[in-house]
């Protein structure tokens, strides 16, 4: 199980995102962390099965309903993840 780290542009901050994508990653079983940096966009490492870090990686780049997702930079995250997704 490879996890991802995804560095997500646009209008991300603000309008409830992390709190959206903790409780999709939940949903999905996912664990890792999301937070808010300091350039404005959003930092997030996620680690599951495969199937369900592809569905999240869907729903990232769309957002919930205030964001606007510019764009998703995505690499493979070799640190180990913790048990469960937190909001950071």
């Amino acid at each position: 199980m490879k996890a991802r780290h995804l560095l997500i542009a646009g209008r991300v901050q603000g309008v409830g995102y992390r709190d959206w994508m903790q409780r999709e990653a939940g949903r999905l079983g996912l664990a890792g962390w999301v937070r808010n940096r300091p350039d404005g966009r959003v930092e997030a490492v996620i680690a599951g099965p495969e199937p369900a870090v592809e569905a999240l990686l869907t729903l990232v780049r769309r957002g919930p309903r205030l964001a606007r997702v510019d764009a998703v930079e995505e690499t493979f995250w070799e640190e180990e993840v913790a048990p469960g997704f937190a909001r950071l």
